[in-house]
């Protein structure tokens, strides 16, 4: 791994560390410069089940309030 590359994984530890795990992936950054597929495959994952979960919670407490 080059010095790029261990730069932005140590920002990106950093950030979620300061930032808190949730922003740093969804909206502090897309870590595009990261090369790495799996990293990648899992941040789109995380933010995929983050937002089923939040969208059937909305649902559920919609159906709550009928």
């Amino acid at each position: 791994m080059d010095e790029k590359q261990k730069r932005y994984w140590s920002n990106c530890q950093y950030r979620m560390k300061e930032e808190g795990f949730h922003y740093c992936f969804k909206h502090y950054s897309r870590w595009e410069k990261i090369e790495d597929e799996k990293f990648h495959e899992l941040r789109n994952k995380y933010l995929d089940s983050a937002k089923e979960l939040e969208q059937y919670i909305n649902d559920k407490c919609k159906e709550i309030e009928k």
